[in-house]
């Protein structure tokens, strides 16, 4: 049974805390101050701490830090979860970048700081073994990654700690270039992890206005706005006891952010329209393929949100840094394509493979599956050599009569503008805060454009 240590100068607190953690099945210590403290952990085996930041009349949460510092100087491994207020969130971040593995606002909700010592337990327990180097066999023996192809052995690193954690309820963030299968190992997590059969809903929020965000996210009742003709379920209440996947969170903006960290925080929202309070269980995953660290030195993403998303990071690797899992992905992509158009003597010959694995493949697995596909639609050939990959790669990348400018008379303006928001969005896979930029347009004038439209995304 896990032994839990409060550390609190409020003694209605460690009461407080004390009876929860007793009646979840924990052993509880408490301790007043940093002195009594240290030495609770260094006279008994603790394996975990939930601890306040401040213990005396001071508020700086110096103290809290010191604390920390000193615990994760002599129990490394042991996780440390800060009770905070809002207040003092900045100092929620500084423990986390020494070391804390979550914080809680004050006033907590029982079922997130639970469900946050089971996760940080969970963690601890299952130490990294660099060392071990797990074969697909031996992962696809513990582990249900049937949708997921792949033998370099870096890669199933990542898959065998992608494995280890879906266990757990830990806020995982995927990043890496896009098309590097980063939805993919999102839906792995969900599947993999005791919340399988609930709900796993995703949401580009890069896809979503800053006006509708708050609809599209926590719901509206009717009449909350002009067009809220019915009652909406938002996203987190339909991913209630389920996983939530937050794609493209780089490109959320600023205001967004601040509305998504609330729920991320504490697990509570308010419908839009309503006063009343909701919570929902969820299991958050995000993705994207921006530098966040960066963002958030430029101010252009919040750092408490970064780290309330972050407590696990995944780096899918560039194809190229896999140049040997190419013929696996072929032969996939060719074998779901022969039961589709009914060709089952297509094949791929090894002078062709060996030129597909030369090429950069800037747009990764995504640009492979698209290729592969095209040529086995263009081509009535069933050995598929060079040239046939070659014709359908410069078509992609050839900036031929497809990206020129229509000669004068043939289009309207407004045309014209129809076709470069729609070639923009193809390219930008329906990124709206790249296809914006990319026209040098604002996301709410180019909101304006596919309402005027008609184009969805």
């Amino acid at each position: 049974m896990p032994m839990i240590l409060i550390i609190d100068d409020d003694i209605a607190v460690r009461t407080s805390l004390s009876l929860l953690l007793k009646q979840a099945g924990y052993q509880t210590q408490t301790a007043a101050d940093m002195k009594e403290a240290l030495d609770r952990v260094n006279k008994s085996a603790i394996d975990l701490a939930i601890m306040d930041m401040n213990f005396s009349l001071e508020t700086s949460g110096e103290e809290g830090l010191r604390l920390l510092k000193e615990i994760k100087t002599n129990s490394t491994n042991m996780p440390v979860i800060l009770i905070t207020a809002w207040g003092s969130i900045p100092l929620a971040v500084e423990g986390m970048k020494s070391g804390a593995s979550d914080f809680i606002n004050k006033p907590w909700s029982n079922e997130h700081l639970l469900q946050s010592i089971k996760t940080s337990l969970s963690l601890s327990s299952q130490p990294v073994k660099p060392e071990l180097k797990p074969g697909r066999e031996q992962l696809d023996k513990s582990y249900n990654f049937e949708m997921i192809i792949g033998e370099d052995p870096a890669f199933l690193a990542i898959l065998e700690t992608i494995g280890r954690v879906s266990a757990t309820d830990a806020s995982i963030l995927i990043i890496g270039e896009s098309g590097t299968g980063k939805e993919l190992i999102a839906e792995a997590i969900h599947q993999n992890s005791p919340r399988r059969n609930a709900p796993f809903v995703k949401v580009n929020l890069g896809g979503i206005s800053r006006n509708l965000f708050e609809s599209e996210m926590f719901g509206h009742k009717k009449g909350a706005f002009t067009d809220a003709k019915n009652d909406r379920l938002g996203r987190f209440e339909l991913a209630d006891k389920g996983s939530i996947f937050l794609d493209e969170i780089g490109d959320l903006d600023i205001n967004s952010q601040v509305k998504l960290l609330r729920v991320l925080q504490d697990r509570t929202f308010e419908v839009l329209g309503s006063s009343d309070t909701r919570s929902v269980d969820i299991r958050v995953i995000s993705a994207t393929n921006r530098n966040l660290e960066d963002m958030v030195e430029n101010s252009e993403f919040r750092e408490d949100l970064f780290y309330r998303i972050n407590l696990i990071t995944v780096k899918m690797p560039a194809l190229r840094e896999r140049l040997e899992d190419i013929p696996l992905l072929v032969e996939h992509y060719i074998n779901n394509l022969k039961t589709i158009y009914q060709r089952d003597a297509i094949k791929v010959s090894a002078q062709a493979m060996d030129w597909l694995k030369d090429l950069p493949w800037p747009g990764n697995i995504r640009e492979l599956k698209n290729l592969v596909e095209r040529t086995v639609l263009v081509s009535d050939k069933n050995s598929l050599e060079v040239g046939d990959f070659q014709a359908q790669y410069r078509t992609d990348t050839r900036k031929g009569a497809k990206d020129s400018i229509p000669a004068v008379g043939t289009m309207t303006l407004e045309e014209m503008e129809i076709s470069m928001i729609k070639k923009a969005l193809e390219f930008h896979d329906g990124n709206i805060s790249k296809v914006s930029r990319s026209l040098g347009l604002s996301r709410a004038a180019l909101y304006r454009r596919l309402e005027k439209y008609g184009i969805s995304t």
